[in-house]
């Protein structure tokens, strides 16, 4: 196929899209992407760097349009044995991305004897994103969070995308998803440097709870059914996911937290209604 000629007096114009219509060719993006309906979406996550590494969290709810199609979707992944991948964005695409993701780790690994670097995942992640463009064109997006340890640095880091493919190493934290703004800021605001391990899992937490109590397609504790956030740590001594049981533990101590801000009016309130 050869592409049409134009003279100067003749603007083919700026869209691409456009121009390959008006000559009858089949456009590159179809003029109707998928609806958001069609496609299961899964959001929020937060990766936060502590005192002995990162810790990633993810909410488990996943909706199609205004539906809750999954309640109990994993949102965290290990990508090796010291670094984890956290996906936001259309579901299907985000899990098939992360699983080649880690058989490329794996692959190179057994094929060159040794890991690659913190920086090479995280290229690698971006050129894969990167490549998921014409389809993120088409409503199936992927945005992941990529967080690691670099054992040789000995510190946890961590990295964030766009949809093309470009990617920002994070200082302390980051966040991704729909409810990224309302995590983010409790993050923001909660964040030290150096926090402990158990200030910075109360925290996740706290992030993914507040995210949900504003954002519609982010779940929240899901106590009666006993579904909580996927949580992990990445430190020296590799990818470690919390217990349920801790979850459930710190979940409850955060909900007692939460009852004790509230002003004694609105706690009187509350019991006579």
């Amino acid at each position: 196929m050869t592409l049409p000629l134009f003279s100067l007096s003749d603007d083919p114009g700026p869209s691409f899209a456009a121009l390959v219509q008006r000559v009858g060719l089949r456009p590159p993006v179809p003029d109707t992407p998928l609806a958001a309906d069609q496609i299961a979406h899964g959001t929020t996550v937060v990766a936060v760097r502590f005192a002995d590494g990162v810790i990633m969290a993810g909410d488990r709810r996943a909706t199609s349009g205004n539906l809750i199609s999954h309640r109990s979707i994993e949102k965290v992944f290990p990508a090796d044995s010291h670094s984890a991948v956290g996906i936001a964005g259309a579901a299907g695409p985000a899990i098939e991305m992360v699983r080649l993701f880690q058989l490329q780790l794996e692959h190179y690994e057994k094929v060159e004897g040794s890991r690659l670097s913190i920086e090479g995942k995280a290229n690698q992640l971006g050129t894969m994103i990167r490549s998921n463009l014409p389809a993120a064109m088409q409503g199936l997006a992927v945005v992941p969070l990529f967080a690691g340890f670099d054992l040789r640095r000995n510190a946890g880091r961590l990295f964030q995308y766009d949809i093309t493919g470009g990617r920002y190493e994070e200082r302390d934290f980051a966040a991704t998803g729909s409810g990224s703004l309302h995590a983010g800021t409790v993050v923001k605001l909660g964040y030290r440097e150096a926090l402990s391990r158990d200030a910075v899992l109360d925290l996740a937490i706290e992030a993914l709870f507040q995210a949900a109590d504003d954002d519609s397609a982010t779940g929240g504790p899901d106590l009666m059914r006993g579904i909580f956030p996927v949580v992990a740590t990445i430190t020296a001594a590799g990818y470690e996911r919390i217990a349920d049981d801790d979850l459930a533990a710190r979940t409850g101590q955060l909900l007692e937290r939460l009852r004790s801000r509230r002003s004694p009016a609105d706690q009187s309130g509350a019991e006579s209604s």
